[in-house]
């Protein structure tokens, strides 16, 4: 646990900035549009993976220790040997794990959040899961585990599979010769996103396209399609608590409606998409069906709010970073009502970004809780007893963040009100 947030207090503030170079190579040199909703959402939904992760908020069904232990008939000598398997072991692990994600109805909640951005970014690869609370697939180790590849190899080089595939979120790099023939590169992932009817549910493959062309699911970026990024059901929102649970809640809605038994059933293990034929009929969401037209969704806000926006944004930021460096200090019950305001934060902001009326409410409460949590109990004391400061800036920030988002909501600053 206390591992992983120092890697990720390193790492956080390099993705951040790849992210924002990125950026200003697209405004400075493409004339590309900003889009910071886009990014603080993207961004966001990082932070609170992050936190899921940090505090290990999941069920591990067959841990890998419990198939090493059970399933070895060999023992890796060689260290490095041992590495490489390992690596092996994890990609294809993770080709069948995203496949069965894009394939399964079930499955495809806790992935929809990493497709979601209607951009193609290397924000967007931070978009990762916070709905997924048991973890089934520890199964498709089994390769390193018959082959004795230690624990603690598997360990350190999960994270360092799972940051690789960061850098080919981009659309400013173009195909890359011989690497398109074994690699995952920026040309085969821009497939993976793509809601074309030609690209779709292609190229699951993590760092080696391989498993696709074996297993029957690459396709080739062509020169004539090009891609159009997002979900064919779009989120529609900025919120990425929200996003995460959106697939989920129209299943449960679905089993609920239909009168089939056999439909309430199997629609948990149909193919993504599928529902039951009475519920189709009668309750449609909106579903992309000429990617081409599809107008994104982009609400208009003004720039006074957006500043605002980044503000809080920055301050969550903070808040993350001042947990992850205490960790080691903290109990278990400190830092859940830590992650606690930190999702509440997030909720709160990213409702603004939706024009959602109802924000400020989000924000009243984040405030409330985070204020009666400093001055009514003795949690986050060992936090703030050597660094009193930080009591104070938390304290000074929850009084007025509420006030300054009733003021938006009032005034109507927002454009959405603005010019109607």
């Amino acid at each position: 646990m206390e591992t992983y947030a120092n890697i990720l207090m390193v790492a956080m503030p390099v993705f951040f900035g790849l992210v924002l170079i990125e950026k200003w190579y697209g405004y400075a040199f493409k004339k590309d549009e900003l889009k910071p909703m886009d990014l603080i959402s993207s961004l966001s939904s990082g932070l609170i993976n992050s936190l899921k992760d940090v505090l290990q908020l999941s069920i591990t069904i067959l841990s890998y220790p419990i198939m090493l232990e059970y399933f070895s008939i060999y023992k890796i000598e060689s260290s490095i040997l041992s590495i490489i398997v390992a690596f092996i072991a994890l990609d294809f692990s993770g080709y069948w794990i995203h496949r069965m994600s894009h394939e399964i109805n079930f499955f495809w909640n806790k992935h929809a959040i990493h497709h979601s951005s209607e951009e193609f970014n290397l924000a967007c690869a931070l978009r990762q899961s916070i709905s997924s609370f048991v973890s089934l697939f520890t199964i498709f180790l089994l390769p390193a585990a018959l082959l004795g590849v230690p624990s603690q190899t598997i360990t350190i080089i999960a994270p360092i599979h799972f940051f690789a595939q960061f850098w080919y979120h981009t659309t400013y790099i173009k195909k890359m010769g011989f690497l398109e023939y074994f690699m995952v590169t920026p040309s085969h992932h821009r497939v993976h996103h793509a809601i074309n009817t030609e690209y779709m549910d292609k190229n699951h493959g993590q760092i080696f396209i391989i498993w696709d062309k074996l297993f029957g699911t690459f396709q080739e970026e062509l020169d004539n399609v090009p891609p159009v990024y997002g979900i064919s059901r779009p989120a529609q929102t900025w919120n990425p608590i929200k996003i995460n649970f959106q697939h989920l809640t129209l299943l449960i809605k679905d089993a609920f409606t239909t009168k089939s038994w056999k439909d309430k059933a199997r629609i948990w293990f149909m193919p993504t998409g599928w529902r039951p034929a009475d519920v189709e009929v009668k309750y449609a969401p909106y579903k992309i069906d000429k990617p081409y037209d599809y107008i994104k969704f982009y609400p208009r806000l003004n720039n006074n709010i957006q500043i605002w926006i980044w503000i809080q944004f920055l301050f969550t930021f903070f808040l993350i970073y001042v947990l992850y460096f205490h960790l080691g200090q903290m109990a278990f019950i400190e830092m859940i009502s830590f992650a606690a305001i930190v999702f509440l934060s997030v909720y709160s902001y990213t409702e603004q970004m939706d024009n959602n009326e109802n924000a400020w409410k989000w924000d009243f409460l984040k405030s409330v809780v985070g204020i009666f949590i400093l001055m009514f109990t003795s949690e986050w004391s060992g936090v703030y007893n050597n660094n009193p400061i930080i009591k104070w800036v938390l304290l000074s920030f929850w009084m007025v963040s509420p006030l300054i988002t009733f003021y938006f909501k009032t005034r109507n600053v927002s454009l959405k009100k603005s010019f109607n």
